[in-house]
């Protein structure tokens, strides 16, 4: 088992990007296998910021082969955007990038079913896309009849499947007449996109083929989840969810490597919680603590920039989510963020209908009615951010991290106290 997988276990922006970043070296290839560009994946190296949106957060270390695998839907755009970028900063090694012939790409009518389909729910409360073509190429691959997947824009066939796909596509989008939309030119599409497909030419690749040969050679292998495992689309707060499967499930999908070759599955938490965009989250906080946590978290969309819902951390969420991933760890990331802000609170179980449980309800509706059950504990006002062991740590930040691992059933692995690399704890096994 050569691989090891790094999985978010909330709703997203768990910080998964800086851990990503912090295990790549010890790693041949680094995977992302799912998702697409409204992923916002941040590492930061000394002074320097990097947003990364597609590409690997692997992409940063010289010598690690990066891969966007077949479960990614692929805007070529933002790819050559982020590449330009790198180079422009004089990041190397940008050419140890692969991108899967089996990805599917988004095009410009993804965008405008994008902004023509309505969002909300049939109750009205909106999912919170973020008008990126994600879900709408994702629902042409399973569609099959209008997709197009990277390696077909190498093939003679490609105009004339654009022609195809633009002369469906055009009546129902004028139609639907979503904002700005001008008819579909499949000419100029075509012209767009085989240049695109030009310019990221030396990076395409069967990367199932390249992957399966890597495993049998013994190569070491890092799986990056986007998004978080509530947002899976089987298995999370559907319908408030992404159009892929975020959690550990989407992995061997995603990739095309079996599961058995992951043998380390590390999972990434806050040590409270954010969400985005509508859905239910029962430990959210509409105060000034919910307020003080944003603005100390800087809790603003990486991609999008919107303000994130901020609450409590919520262990039966997560206790649900690690089972699901079949996580061995966590990492929980910003305890630097809950200096200050007093006596904290953990959602220990649920109250639904009067009954106490643990369960975490499959419908969205039952979550919607559950109250929170909370365990509270003394926080901490001194700053952690110059930690750099766990002795380092005041005592009631070690004792709020052991309460939360026991209550999630897995240890802490490590702990984040601010977005440096060597702001990151190894927390010992049984240190806790």
């Amino acid at each position: 088992m050569s691989g090891t997988c790094v999985i978010g276990l909330q709703w997203g922006d768990e910080a998964k990007g800086k851990i990503v970043d912090l295990l790549t070296p010890q790693h041949d290839i680094v995977v992302r296998y799912q998702g697409g560009a409204n992923a916002g994946h941040t590492v930061v190296v000394g002074d320097e910021v990097y947003k990364l949106s597609l590409l690997p957060s692997g992409v940063l270390t010289p010598g690690v082969t990066c891969v966007i695998a077949g479960g990614v839907v692929i805007n070529p755009a933002k790819v050559i955007e982020e590449l330009d970028e790198l180079v422009g900063r004089k990041v190397e090694d940008c050419d140890n990038l692969l991108l899967s012939d089996r990805a599917h790409v988004i095009f410009p009518w993804h965008f405008a079913e994008d902004r023509a389909l309505d969002t909300n729910t049939t109750d009205g409360e909106n999912i919170g896309t973020t008008q990126r073509g994600i879900g709408p190429c994702y629902r042409d691959k399973v569609g099959r009849s209008l997709a197009l997947r990277l390696g077909d824009l190498y093939h003679d066939e490609f105009a004339a499947k654009v022609e195809h796909i633009c002369e469906a596509k055009n009546p129902v989008l004028q139609a639907m007449k979503p904002e700005g939309f001008e008819p579909l030119d499949a000419a100029a599409i075509t012209k767009q996109y085989a240049e695109y497909a030009e310019r990221i030419r030396p990076y395409v690749a069967d990367t199932t083929d390249y992957l399966l040969n890597a495993v049998e050679d013994g190569k070491r292998v890092l799986f990056e989840g986007a998004q978080g495992s509530l947002l899976d689309v089987d298995h999370g707060t559907f319908p408030f969810v992404t159009s892929s499967n975020s959690s550990g499930v989407g992995v061997a999908s995603g990739s095309g490597l079996p599961a058995k070759h992951v043998g380390h599955v590390l999972g990434i938490v806050k040590a409270y919680s954010t969400r985005v965009g509508g859905g239910p989250f029962p430990t959210e906080l509409h105060d000034a603590t919910g307020q003080q946590i944003r603005d100390q978290g800087n809790e603003y969309g990486t991609v999008t920039k919107r303000p994130r819902r901020c609450g409590w951390i919520d262990t039966v969420a997560i206790r649900y989510t690690t089972r699901l991933s079949g996580v061995d760890a966590v990492s929980v990331m910003l305890l630097d963020v809950l200096s200050g802000v007093g006596e904290l609170s953990i959602c220990t179980d649920y109250d639904l209908n009067g009954e106490r449980s643990r369960r975490f309800p499959s419908h969205v509706d039952d979550l919607r009615r559950v109250k929170p059950v909370y365990e509270t504990m003394p926080g901490w006002d001194q700053d952690v951010t110059g930690a750099r062991e766990l002795g380092d740590l005041p005592a009631e930040a070690r004792a709020y991290l052991k309460r939360v691992s026991e209550l999630i059933g897995v240890p802490v692995e490590y702990a984040s106290v601010g977005p440096e690399r060597t702001q990151t704890i190894a927390v010992g096994a049984g240190a806790l």
